[in-house]
């Protein structure tokens, strides 16, 4: 089934997405790669508070290349998804509620996703140009120093995306081996 959908994602809007849809995300959403997720784990260990709203937040794990001139960023493709599944559970339980990346998830981030009824999708690997004719607008809010791993605010209009892992997760990754 295809879907519009707008950011913030909340638990309503994750309660009608279900694993093998196709949506097309609009709104703001947050870039972080493994650098800057292992620094949000780490102020949260100091008592810090994160440098961004994670509640009801999409992160999408993408570095970006260099923009070209009048563009918002450059391309603009996922990364793979279990760099990040020793951070995500803490960010889920915090109130974030939808990832993008590509590939597998360990069990610790279904669970989470499940617990926090939350949601994975999968964007497309290798078509990052087009991908990010998706994006407005790109905006570093922190880790600047990290370059193409500072953690970005962006505004996508219609940004492609499947689901991979529902809120009671079914996987389409499982369900796909199996024919179903």
């Amino acid at each position: 089934m295809e879907k519009h959908i707008q950011t913030p994602i909340t638990e309503q809007t994750t309660a009608d997405l279900h694993s093998g849809d196709y949506v097309y995300i609009t709104g703001y959403m947050y870039v972080a790669r493994d650098a800057a997720h292992k620094r949000m784990i780490e102020a949260l260990g100091r008592g810090e508070e994160l440098p961004i709203d994670i509640k009801d937040a999409t992160i999408y794990y993408m570095g970006p290349s260099p923009a070209r001139e009048g563009r918002p960023i450059g391309s603009a493709g996922p990364t793979t998804a279990t760099r990040m599944d020793k951070y995500a559970p803490t960010l889920l339980d915090l109130g974030q509620k939808a990832m993008i990346g590509k590939g597998k998830r360990s069990k610790e981030v279904i669970d989470a996703i499940i617990r926090n009824k939350a949601v994975y999708f999968a964007a497309v690997g290798g078509a990052g140009a087009l991908l990010s004719k998706c994006i407005k607008s790109s905006e570093v809010i922190c880790y600047d120093d990290l370059g193409a791993e500072a953690i970005r605010k962006l505004y996508v209009e219609d940004f492609p995306a499947i689901v991979v892992i529902d809120r009671e997760g079914n996987n389409l990754y499982e369900t796909a081996v199996r024919g179903e």
